[in-house]
């Protein structure tokens, strides 16, 4: 884990620059219509801090992975997102995940890899696991660290940059 957190540290540091690269004006401009511009997809990253920030704390004091979902067509929306500075959104998700860094490395290993029969990582996660499998607090996380890269190559790949 400590390979995999390094390099998520290395990630958030070279994404920063890169996202830095876009104007405020060319972050809230979807790059296809129906799309979620540059500016919304981090604000969505910020709401996914946020919500598993939360669950990788609460994992440590109970059994089980069973956690809300949220709504994050409706969040994106709600925070309007496209009105917010851009650099101080990048700072926010870069703070926000080097934080969830500090957070996952403070987490017993026995924690981590503990199996948690009960969970519904078939509704929230990222790449789901079946409900008859068990699931870890390890792949939890790594799934979360998937779903931020994911995400970020939509935005190489809209913006060109």
């Amino acid at each position: 884990m400590k390979t995999f957190l390094k390099e998520f540290r290395h990630t958030l540091e070279g994404a920063s620059a890169r996202l830095q690269k876009l104007s405020d004006e060319q972050s809230r401009i979807p790059k296809t219509s129906g799309k979620w511009s540059a500016k919304q997809i981090i604000g969505h990253l910020v709401d996914s801090a946020g919500n598993n920030h939360q669950r990788f704390v609460r994992a440590q004091f109970k059994g089980d992975l069973v956690f809300p979902g949220y709504e994050q067509e409706a969040w994106v929306k709600a925070q309007n997102y496209e009105t917010e500075n851009w650099r101080e959104l990048i700072q926010l998700w870069k703070s926000y995940n080097l934080h969830i860094i500090h957070v996952v490395e403070n987490i017993p290993a026995d924690i981590l890899k503990q199996k948690r029969v009960k969970h519904n990582l078939h509704q929230i996660a990222w790449k789901t696991i079946p409900e008859q499998e068990p699931a870890t607090l390890e792949y939890f996380i790594r799934d979360y660290v998937g779903h931020l890269m994911n995400h970020l190559e939509q935005i190489w790949s809209q913006y060109k940059i």
